[in-house]
Formats: structure tokens, C-alpha cells, sequence
């Protein structure tokens, strides 16, 4: 990405304003699996992230989304269990993309549903 996207957009990574901010005034305390940083001002009064992309909320890992609204103090180390290994990795929210959930009824899965088995018959406000 160029100098002037950098400059002028806030909707891919961080903008040349918060990463001047973040190096001059924040203390980097880790980073995720996707590569998002999250630091911390010297008080510890403002936690924020850093996105490695675009910049979705739901791409903050789970493990950390505690740390940044003060739920807990310490890293994700520091407060989480060891991952078992049944656990799934997070993934970012899938709405509005190619990849989000479709029912068999859904129109991008052609319309169409399964019959009605016949075991329903509508409420009628004549037949109470």
C-alpha cells in the first residue's frame, strides 16, 4: 500500500497518525497468530490494537479481546488454560462474503427446500 492510502485511509491497517502514535507513545505487549499488535499506553489507562490487514474487530483473537477491555491484566498466557487440543482456531466473521453460512433454502443455494413433511397445519383464529 502506497504512502497516500496510508495517510488518508483508516479501513486497511493503521493510518500513518496511529502508527507515529503508537510507536512514540505505546508499549507493544504482544501480538497474535494473525499478526495484530496490541499495545498499551505507559498507565495502562488505553489498550488498543494494531490490525496486520483490515481493520474488522472480529479479527482481534478471542484470547486477547479480555486483555484489551480490562477484563484481565496480565497476557493471555498469563490467565487462559493450555488450548486443548479439540479447540478449533478463531476465524473472522464470515458475514457477507463467499464463505458465509447458506441454508439448503438459501436463493445463493438455488431456492429451494426440502418438502413439508405434512406433519404442520396453521394456527387459525376460527378454529379456537
Amino acid at each position: 500500500m502506497g504512502i497516500l492510502a496510508k495517510i488518508f485511509t483508516w479501513w486497511d491497517g493503521a493510518t500513518i497518525g496511529t502508527a507515529l502514535f503508537s510507536a512514540r507513545n505505546g508499549i507493544m505487549v504482544g501480538e497474535d497468530a494473525e499478526g495484530n499488535r496490541y499495545y498499551r499506553n505507559r498507565d495502562d489507562s488505553r489498550r488498543w490494537v494494531i490490525y496486520q490487514g483490515p481493520n474488522d474487530a472480529s479479527r482481534v483473537a478471542p484470547e486477547w479481546h479480555g486483555w484489551l477491555h480490562h477484563t484481565f491484566e496480565g497476557e493471555p498466557d498469563s490467565y487462559l488454560p493450555p488450548k486443548r487440543n479439540f479447540e478449533l482456531p478463531a476465524s473472522v466473521n464470515a458475514t457477507g462474503s463467499q464463505a458465509a453460512y447458506r441454508p439448503g433454502g438459501a436463493i445463493e443455494q438455488g431456492g429451494k427446500r426440502q418438502a413439508a413433511t405434512g406433519d404442520y397445519t396453521a394456527w387459525s383464529p376460527d378454529a379456537a
